[in-house]
């Protein structure tokens, strides 16, 4: 049974014509439309004309269709899967839910020509812009200059900060920040996984050993692995909101201070 209660809700004013909407996604008008009667889409916003308009959600509901489908499940399954997330999430949220679902598959890269990169982007993309891409590692020059190896996992967010009005050097930075801390987090939770949790080696213990000892460990941390990911991005989402506060705060302060003096 498809879920017909999701709306659009992102701030954003819908822009896309469904024709646009597909390009974005990758995906053809007719499978855009099919999703629609099958509620994994909410409706578009109807404009003059009775002309459909889609907004960022939809971009990104897509794009966590995509990923599921990578996954194997199928459209039933998708759908049962869609249905328990709230109705309400912005094209943010279903971005970082996205990226959850993608941290559990193999990196596999694909080949997209110049052509297929600009319909994702829905512009023409400048020598710039690949060289934003190919630093951001969402995609990598070939011997042909219009085909690029990409990043499937990571092109959707790419496709994302090639408009965000932010010098690349910036992006680059925050980059090297997350990419340093991440790093650094996982040394040391594997560190703690081997001496606290699994404990260490012993010989002539009673516990499994060899083979079995091995599968116990991959099972193990298997199951931790979701578990680990999922403590990581809501303690970082909660870290980022409490400091956009704190910014807002001062800005807020700042502006009140400005208003006195004046």
């Amino acid at each position: 049974m498809a879920n017909t209660d999701m709306a659009t809700t992102d701030t954003e004013e819908p822009t896309l014509t469904v024709d646009e909407l597909a390009a974005r996604a990758g995906v053809t008008v007719r499978t855009v439309r099919f999703y629609g009667t099958r509620g994994l889409l909410p409706p578009p916003v109807i404009g003059p004309r009775r002309v459909g308009h889609y907004g960022p959600e939809h971009l990104s509901r897509l794009a966590l269709i995509e990923e599921l489908q990578h996954h194997g499940m199928t459209l039933s399954a998708i759908e049962r899967y869609l249905r328990q997330l709230p109705p309400d999430l912005s094209a943010d949220d279903l971005a970082i839910h996205r990226a959850l679902v993608a941290s559990w598959a193999p990196d596999a890269p694909e080949e997209a020509s110049r052509e297929q990169l600009a319909r994702r982007a829905g512009r023409p993309l400048s020598e710039e812009d690949i060289d934003r891409l190919a630093a951001l590692n969402v995609l990598e020059r070939t011997d042909d200059p219009d085909v690029f190896r990409i990043d499937p996992g990571v092109l959707h967010l790419g496709m994302r900060l090639l408009d965000v009005p932010i010098a690349l050097e910036t992006i680059l930075a925050a980059h090297t920040v997350v990419l340093e801390h991440s790093r650094s987090a996982a040394r040391e939770l594997s560190r703690l996984f081997r001496e606290e949790v699994w404990g260490p080696d012993q010989e002539g213990g009673s516990g499994p050993s060899g083979p079995e000892r091995v599968r116990a460990k991959k099972s193990l941390s298997a199951h931790m692995q979701p578990l680990v990911v999922q403590a990581l991005v809501i303690a970082f989402q909660r870290s980022m909101k409490r400091e956009l506060r704190g910014w807002y705060g001062q800005d807020a302060a700042e502006g009140e201070d400005a208003a006195h003096r004046a």
